[in-house]
């Protein structure tokens, strides 16, 4: 294997990078491109994607900004499947691992070390779910990496500009979620207190978030004039979340990439606070640690310090090759680590195994990506069932959360009664007409939709048929009549974050 400075192919001032590992990286990236692509239509859509696939485009959502949807709804170019909305996740993914790859040779990584970067986060726990179905998170694998790949090369090369760079990068990621502060929060927190503090006292930095918030200026703009509804939406998830997120938190830590690789990421976060070369780059573990701190306190999702995460473990591949390269041996055990790891987190985050299999087995359990991408077309056949026992044109149907007003709106047959519910944004898309006398109301919403209609009669319950209990399985299909207030009384009394 090359030395870490060998065979240099730039010069920054008088630092020599090492040349860009052209075949382990793209490798790493051709195979997870394929393993993703083979995997894209073995399930079904996410529930997230229901959800984005039914929301209109418009400048901005009481639970996000337009971007995810609005990618969503481009994919229907391609096919309205499960595989075609997996696409854009797919990319995004594939394109991380590169990009992380250049965060280790940025900071002195050669071809060992890049390779190890490559594979070891291409096939972590977090990339695979991220990669394999559309979220908002999907496009954070790129952003986050990207944003401190530029941050860091402002102190590796010496060159300030790169904060109007990463700027750029920030300000085109509002239009996808507002999370990015909490990185530029840790950043700042970083710099002051470990330095160098120097790059504070120029005037780049602030330029950069200048063109940050041009650039993210539409999408703060309707943020504010709606009453910045991503705040509201960020305390609903807290006050609902929060009681098994921060247990959670930790221990999801170990195994984001891989509990096999912990050793690595945290020899990064040593090596960054002793190494000389990287005095510059000291601010990076305190960054790490405010942002896990600012997850924890947030109390939302578990996985928002990922790309972080994935940075840390970027640099700690430098000291990881150093220390493998001595003996030969050594290199087979971190490869070793690295492929069962990855072998692991494929059976864990993708649906590789039959359906029911999955669902007789820990994993269903475990993932609940997984468990979110099964049973839709059944449920909706149940659903349907339901309401063409007693067909009128009076009635609609009710659902409880996105996921089941998104399959709806997906699988059932042309003809079929208005789908409503009052989760997130869909609280905003409309509601039934004064003339509804009959209301299918599907999952957690029945006991609240009993004080509102004289009669409610429970006429089903949603089964998958696999025994996977994800959110849905077991829910009520209920049909109520006799509504004791308005529709639009009791559409606002449906209505919820979360």
């Amino acid at each position: 294997m090359t030395a870490t400075v060998a065979a240099p192919s730039l010069l920054r001032g008088d630092r020599a990078l090492p040349r860009y590992a052209w075949l382990p990286v793209f490798s790493a990236m051709g195979a997870l491109l394929l393993l993703l692509g083979a995997t894209a239509n073995a399930y079904g859509y996410h529930r997230d994607e229901l959800y984005f696939r039914m929301l209109p485009p418009a400048w901005g959502y009481v639970d996000q900004p337009p971007l995810t949807p609005l990618i969503a709804h481009a994919t229907l170019a391609l096919g309205d499947q499960p595989w075609a909305m997996h696409v854009p996740a797919i990319l995004f993914a594939v394109a991380s691992v590169g990009i992380v790859a250049l965060i280790t040779r940025e900071v002195g990584g050669g071809a060992l070390a890049q390779g190890f970067a490559a594979w070891g986060y291409a096939f972590g726990t977090v990339t695979l779910v991220m990669g394999h179905s559309l979220f908002t998170a999907s496009l954070d694998l790129i952003v986050w990496p990207a944003v401190l790949l530029f941050v860091i090369r402002v102190f590796t090369r010496t060159q300030p500009w790169w904060w109007v760079v990463a700027g750029v990068v920030v300000g085109l990621s509002m239009y996808n979620k507002l999370l990015i502060a909490m990185l530029l929060v840790g950043i700042a927190a970083g710099i002051l207190i470990m330095g160098p503090r120097r790059a504070l006292a120029s005037w780049w930095p602030y330029a950069g978030i200048a063109v940050a918030l041009v650039v993210g200026a539409p999408n703060l703009i309707y943020q504010a004039v709606n009453g910045w509804p991503q705040l509201q939406m960020g305390a609903a998830l807290a006050a609902e979340k929060s009681g098994d997120v921060r247990p959670l938190l930790v221990p999801f830590i170990l195994i984001e990439l891989g509990p096999l690789v912990v050793p690595v990421w945290i020899a990064g976060i040593v090596a960054l606070l002793r190494r000389k070369e990287w005095r510059s780059l000291r601010w990076l573990p305190i960054a790490f640690f405010v942002v896990i701190a600012l997850v924890f306190f947030a109390g939302s999702q578990v996985y928002y310090g990922y790309g972080i995460l994935a940075v840390v473990f970027a640099i700690g591949c430098v000291p990881a090759a150093d220390w493998a390269r001595r003996a030969g041996w050594r290199i087979g055990l971190v490869i070793a680590a690295i492929v069962l790891d990855g072998a692991v987190s494929i059976l864990l985050s993708l649906p590789v195994l039959p359906v029911a299999t999955s669902a007789k087995t820990p994993i269903g359990a475990i993932d609940q990506a997984i468990r979110d991408q099964v049973g839709w077309p059944q449920y909706v056949a149940e659903i349907d069932h339901v309401v063409r026992e007693a067909p009128s044109s009076r009635t609609a149907i009710i659902a409880t959360n996105y996921g089941e007003a998104g399959a709806l709106e997906r699988y059932l047959p042309p003809g079929s009664p208005p789908v409503f519910s009052g989760h997130n944004a869909l609280a905003s898309l409309g509601e039934p007409t004064a003339s509804t006398t009959r209301f299918v109301f599907v999952g957690a919403e029945l006991p609240r939709a009993e004080q509102l209609f004289r009669h409610c009669a429970i006429e089903g319950r949603l089964d998958d048929l696999v025994g996977m209990d994800n959110e849905e399985q077991g829910q009520p299909i209920a049909v109520c009549t006799g509504p004791m207030v308005s529709i639009r009384t009791l559409m606002q009394r449906l209505a919820h974050l979360g």
